[in-house]
């Protein structure tokens, strides 16, 4: 029997340190990581080597039921993936999820149901700001870029990888990097820039 941590955030910019700790501190045989949206299971490469790797006897651990997922649909899916395999899975912020059970299976379903709500919410949010946005001042032009394009360009032009790039902007993903080289103007000859 074998205890799989699995940490996740949203975006590339947010930090997995309190949640490593609290797996670690779970006596958790292997944590995976990764930094992806939980709206969906598209792209969440960790999650499904865990779902592929587990048996018989051992247990995914997350440290709340919202980072197994944003989608209730998904988040039950996984539970019953994880169950199909004869393991369990913990949830350290609340013991009373415990799939196994028809009490943990009901909260299971409150607590996905409301992280589920919580993230609709949040992009109606972001909608109603963005509609008010555009009405203040015509066009939405999306968040504040964080790094200068330019500066990445000029790099790139030198010679640089997008790895060396990230690291000298202080960037915390190449993702960032190649976002910026993407929006650098073609040359001429209708070729991308070097990256």
């Amino acid at each position: 029997m074998k205890r799989y941590g699995y940490a996740r955030v949203s975006t590339l910019d947010q930090d997995l340190a309190i949640q490593r700790a609290a797996l670690k501190a779970a006596d958790c045989d292997l944590i995976r990581e990764e930094k992806v949206s939980g709206k969906s299971r598209h792209g969440r490469t960790e999650l499904q080597i865990l779902l592929d790797f587990i048996g018989e006897g051992d247990v995914i651990v997350v440290t709340r039921l919202d980072r197994l997922g944003r989608n209730l649909k998904d988040i039950l899916n996984i539970c019953a993936e994880i169950m199909n395999k004869g393991a369990k899975l913990q949830v350290l912020q609340s013991s009373a999820i415990d799939p196994t059970n028809p009490m943990g299976r009901m909260m299971l379903a409150v607590f996905g149901a409301v992280g589920e709500l919580e993230r609709d919410m949040i992009a109606e949010r972001q909608r109603e700001g963005i509609q008010a946005a555009k009405k203040r001042g015509g066009v939405y032009k999306g968040g504040k870029k964080r790094f200068d394009d330019a500066a990445i360009w000029a790099l790139a032009d030198t010679g640089l990888g997008a790895t060396a790039i990230m690291r000298e902007v202080g960037a915390k993903s190449t993702s960032t990097i190649y976002r910026a080289l993407e929006r650098k103007p073609k040359h001429a000859d209708g070729s991308a820039p070097a990256a």
